[in-house]
């Protein structure tokens, strides 16, 4: 049974294994390492912003969310090759939302690498629309937003 819980110190260790694992095929599509690969974990867990999905004490997922004055910002959502296609994702995405309203916030906002082509499709199937695309920092990033 898998379940979601907001990330100890002492998961940031397995949290930079889990984003390394599942972003490191993109190296070579994006021509560099993703942005959460370069990520401080340890410091950004002592925020509260990071959540991990758990399945028998295995973490099988991470999301990082940050609240803003208008939307919650789902800033990454990393499920690691071995728990792929398991709904895993979807788990995280929904959690998110849920996160959300109870913050009173109505909308959910993420980026990706527009090279992570899986993403284009994945995220307008969860009920995100692209609302623009813009490099940012050298990454050329497409943006989606869900009003909940």
């Amino acid at each position: 049974m898998v379940s979601i819980r907001s990330a100890h110190a002492d998961d940031a260790l397995a949290v930079s294994s889990l984003i390394n694992e599942a972003f490191s095929p993109y190296i070579d599509r994006i021509g560099t390492e993703p942005d959460p690969m370069r990520t401080d974990y340890p410091t950004l867990i002592g925020t509260g912003a990071v959540w991990v999905a758990e399945d028998d004490d295995q973490l099988v997922g991470t999301v990082v969310l940050t609240p803003e004055a208008d939307h919650l910002l789902l800033d990454n959502l990393a499920v690691p090759a071995v728990a792929r296609g398991l709904g895993i994702g979807v788990l995280l995405l929904d959690f998110a939302a849920e996160h959300a309203r109870a913050l009173g916030l109505p909308e959910l906002r993420l980026y990706t690498n527009a090279a992570m082509t899986e993403n284009l499709n994945f995220y307008p199937r969860r009920g995100f629309v692209e609302t623009h695309r813009s490099t940012v920092d050298g990454f050329d990033r497409v943006f989606f937003s869900k009003q909940l």
